[in-house]
């Protein structure tokens, strides 16, 4: 059952951010307590820090200035402490509700059909036409910047369209989160829209 986990903090410090960590608690590898994970954040100067369930979903204030440097500090803090290899994506609150508003399948699908693949950097034009919109039959994708939407009607673990593919076809990092999630970070953001 999905539960949010809200972190004892000092107050709000700049606006809102994500932190989406890849491949964490997922079929026993890379164990991550949350609680772990909010004690590297608070160290960075992070505060008002919630976690969404186990798997590496963490909502929190910070300036910008450290916010955009948290992907790689954090990625690189569980490599040195924990020695967990775990790609780390960062967006803003405001971001995140851009990308949900943007979403191209939204009107026409059931959400428990939808994904979004967050991308670490926007993908070069060459290695974005080498998608093959075949690749999984049935299931269908839009890139657009830093998001890939998936619709993903019989589901994704019988998709094709997998973190790797996406990886390795648009040489950069990828991690995909279904549509409940996105909603519920948007939620964990709160309604100001920083």
């Amino acid at each position: 059952m999905a539960s949010a986990r809200a972190a004892k903090s000092r107050s709000p410090l700049g606006s809102r951010w994500v932190a989406l960590l890849r491949g964490v608690n997922v079929g026993g590898k890379n164990k991550l307590p949350m609680r772990v994970l909010v004690d590297l954040l608070e160290r960075r100067g992070c505060t008002s820090i919630s976690t969404y369930i186990q798997s590496g979903n963490v909502v929190f204030s910070a300036s910008s200035t450290l916010a955009k440097r948290l992907a790689s500090e954090l990625s690189a803090a569980l490599a040195r402490e924990l020695r967990l290899e775990v790609p780390v994506l960062v967006r803003s609150a405001t971001e995140l509700r851009a990308a949900r508003d943007e979403n191209p399948f939204l009107r026409r699908a059931e959400p428990a059909q939808l994904h979004l693949a967050f991308l670490a950097a926007v993908p070069q034009p060459a290695n974005a036409s080498k998608l093959d919109p075949q690749r999984s039959p049935g299931d269908r994708f839009e890139l657009r910047g830093r998001h890939l939407y998936l619709l993903l009607p019989n589901g994704v673990g019988k998709s094709k369209l997998t973190n790797d593919y996406f990886d390795r076809t648009l040489a950069t990092t990828s991690t995909v989160r279904n549509w409940r999630t996105v909603e519920k970070l948007i939620e964990l953001c709160g309604e100001s829209g920083q």
